[in-house]
């Protein structure tokens, strides 16, 4: 079943897509003793662990922050989840249809859903980020940001820009079983090489072009003026990514449904 509309994940296979991200995402916590208590422990702990190791033990400190650990944390934690959720799409998409094989010997199964699964269940672990972040910012600062609201806004150009590189990635991944090895190398050096544990400023200057290159830089900063800094976002900018992330998402699922007419044969 194919359909040249990139959103049929959200009209005609609506009911499909929500049974399957409802299933993805308690299927991640079945048989766990807090079940999904998990979803806001696991991002409170990540939270402690980074700002012992960056606040702590290597003594890092962000200029617009306090000089307290748990201010660090927060400035560290907003880039952490915002790199969590691209990096979960992206490392997971090469084995995406290898994963859901029995998915794709179905002829009238949409295969493009798929990756709107994937990363809708990456949108609801992001949420809870969200939540702990707002939680422990607000018990810090003792108050937070109306501005927090515009997350959602800000984050969707990088949702989009990010569904687009899965439709690409989980097609090459089933004939090109090498990518599952790269991405995730790829998915760390996005990492450090974004402003998500380090200012750019603070980057020596010939290497400053190469970190804002890097989109993550671009949302994680965005993410910070809202979320922490009580700033308004860089609205030009965020239009222009949300027009390259819908010009993306057509080229990239037109690519997808292409490529997809060999997947049962080499699967």
């Amino acid at each position: 079943m194919r359909s040249r509309n990139p959103f049929a994940a959200f009209g005609r296979h609506r009911n499909l897509t929500r049974e399957l991200v409802r299933n993805e995402i308690l299927g991640r916590y079945r048989g766990a003793s807090f079940g999904m208590l998990w979803s806001l422990l696991s991002p409170f702990l990540m939270l402690v662990v980074y700002t012992v190791a960056f606040g702590s033990i290597l003594k890092g400190r962000w200029p617009q922050a306090g000089d307290t650990h748990a201010e660090f944390g927060l400035v560290i934690f907003v880039g952490i989840f915002v790199h969590g959720f691209f990096a979960e799409c992206f490392t997971r998409s090469p084995r995406l249809m290898l994963e859901n094989a029995n998915y794709v010997k179905r002829v009238v199964f949409p295969l493009d859903i798929l990756p709107w699964t994937m990363a809708l269940s990456a949108l609801f672990h992001l949420a809870m980020n969200v939540l702990v972040f707002c939680l422990l910012s607000f018990f810090v600062y003792r108050q937070l940001s109306p501005l927090v609201l515009l997350l959602p806004l800000v984050l969707a150009p990088l949702a989009m820009l990010t569904v687009a590189v899965c439709w690409v990635t989980s097609s090459l991944g089933v004939y090109l079983r090498d990518i599952a090895q790269v991405t995730p190398v790829v998915a760390t050096a996005m990492f450090f090489l974004s402003s998500a544990i380090v200012p750019v400023q603070a980057v020596p200057e010939r290497y400053q072009l190469l970190f804002q290159l890097n989109p993550l830089t671009f949302f994680i900063d965005q993410a910070r003026n809202v979320a922490l800094w009580g700033r308004q976002p860089d609205w030009s900018a965020l239009g222009l990514f949300a027009l390259a992330g819908l010009v993306a998402m057509f080229a990239a699922h037109a690519w997808f449904q292409r490529t997809s007419r060999g997947f049962a044969d080499v699967l």
